[in-house]
């Protein structure tokens, strides 16, 4: 799948990222010369020393670009999916990695441009990653949505005894879950939260949604994966303020859950575009993961 006829490219760079404004500049001139307009988020733009220029905030961006080039960590990427996936438009996003471990942002910053001119001219690999949407009701009243690209996550606050979650998937009762907390997270995500959890490693083009209990009471309440297209409905157990329980998205926000609130989880009608580094998906477990790898000598 390749992506050409790309005018305009939308930059972001992680808030405060003093390390990436020499790179920012260069960036903008790179583009420039290929007569393609680079175009900074607000924050970005100081950074880079260019507030004289026309910039969007990083919500509206996405509406307004070919491409999104994203400079820092997952973190900032994952925000930036939520807000691609929102404005309804299929924007790739190319993710270049500052941090220490950066399995979404995989492409090096020695890489960047031999990565970008594939994505200007056409022939860069781009990879379709399911998300999740979420919908939460409260007396019966819908009165939240979300889209992700790694998890939704319920959790105890930080006094709470172990929580409890009732949990459907279709129409069926599947448990109720005691434990720390519970992650719900799509086959990009598996390497996330869920991984650090005890959740399995999914192929991000395997069509599942994977429940991991964070710390269960019971060691017999072990991981599960659902086909992608069921949906999952939790219900929070909340028996007082100490019991309190909160709902997040992508580690992103979140919120306090209710007794009788309803969470219910399904694959998103929207996708996002990720432009691939020159890797396997299998040398990224290996580089950023040390998948594979034996402990000690033999």
């Amino acid at each position: 799948m390749t992506q050409t006829n790309i005018a305009r490219v939308g930059i972001v760079a992680k808030r405060g990222l003093l390390a990436a404004g020499d790179h920012l500049e260069r960036l903008g001139d790179w583009l420039q010369r290929r007569h393609i307009e680079p175009v900074f988020d607000t924050d970005t733009a100081s950074l880079a020393g260019r507030t004289s220029e026309a910039s969007y905030t990083r919500d509206d961006l996405p509406s307004h670009v070919d491409l999104v080039i994203v400079l820092g960590g997952d973190g900032t990427l994952l925000s930036m999916a939520t807000r691609t996936a929102h404005s309804g438009r299929d924007v790739p996003i190319l993710g270049v990695n500052f941090g220490s471990l950066g399995f979404l942002t995989e492409t090096r910053i020695d890489e960047l441009y031999d990565v970008l001119e594939s994505a200007v001219n056409g022939t860069a690999e781009i990879d379709e990653r399911a998300m999740l949407a979420a919908d939460a009701y409260r007396a019966r009243e819908h009165f939240d949505a979300r889209i992700v690209l790694n998890d939704v996550v319920f959790t105890k606050a930080a006094l709470s005894r172990i929580i409890e979650l009732s949990v459907s998937v279709g129409s069926g009762l599947v448990t109720k879950v005691k434990a720390d907390g519970l992650i719900i997270a799509t086959a990009t995500g598996s390497t996330a939260y869920n991984l650090a959890a005890g959740g399995p490693i999914v192929h991000p083009r395997a069509d599942a949604i994977v429940m991991t209990p964070i710390a269960p009471h019971t060691l017999t309440n072990r991981p599960i994966i659902v086909p992608g297209s069921e949906i999952i409905e939790i219900r929070p157990q909340v028996q007082g303020t100490l019991d309190e329980i909160f709902v997040t998205y992508d580690g992103q926000s979140g919120y306090p859950l209710q007794q009788g609130d309803i969470v219910r989880v399904r694959r998103s009608e929207r996708t996002l575009k990720l432009v691939k580094a020159p890797r396997s998906y299998f040398e990224l477990l290996r580089e950023k993961l040390k998948w594979g790898e034996r402990g000690g000598r033999e």
